[in-house]
C-alpha cells in the first residue's frame, strides 16, 4: 500500500470534498437543463441569468475551490445570453459548449464524491 492512502483525512479537508463534490453534481445538473431548456427562448435567458448570478456569487466566495465551477458557470451563462441575443450561427457551438460543459461538471462532480467516500474510511 502506498503511504498516501495509510493518512488519516481531517475532517476539515472531508468536508470541502463532500461540498465541493455537490457544487460540481448541482452545476453539471444546472447545466444540462440548461442545455435541454435553450430550444425555449424565455426559459433559456432565464436559466442564463439564474447562471450569471450562481456564478458570480461563486466567484465571490473565499476557497479557491468555488471560484473554478463559478467562472466557468459566468462563462456558460454569458455564452446563453450572447446565443438568444447574438448571431443565429452560435446556437449549435453554444449547444455543444454547454453539452461538454455540463458533462464536465457532472464527471468531476462524481470524482470529488469518489475522493469524498474514500476519504471516509481514512478519517482520523
Amino acid at each position: 500500500m502506498d503511504d498516501k492512502e495509510l493518512q488519516p483525512v481531517s475532517r476539515n479537508l472531508l468536508t470541502k470534498l463532500g461540498v465541493t463534490a455537490i457544487s460540481y453534481l448541482a452545476g453539471g445538473v444546472f447545466l444540462t437543463i440548461m442545455t435541454i431548456g435553450a430550444r425555449f427562448r424565455l426559459l433559456a435567458i432565464a436559466l442564463s441569468i439564474a447562471a450569471l448570478v450562481i456564478g458570480a456569487s461563486a466567484l465571490l466566495s473565499r476557497d479557491r475551490e468555488d471560484k473554478k465551477p463559478g467562472s466557468l458557470i459566468v462563462a456558460i451563462g454569458l455564452l446563453g445570453l450572447l446565443v438568444q441575443f447574438g448571431l443565429p450561427f452560435m446556437r449549435p457551438i453554444a449547444a455543444t459548449v454547454l453539452g461538454f460543459a455540463g458533462i464536465g461538471l457532472l464527471a468531476a462532480g462524481v470524482w470529488k464524491g469518489i475522493q469524498f467516500l474514500l476519504g471516509l474510511r481514512r478519517l482520523d
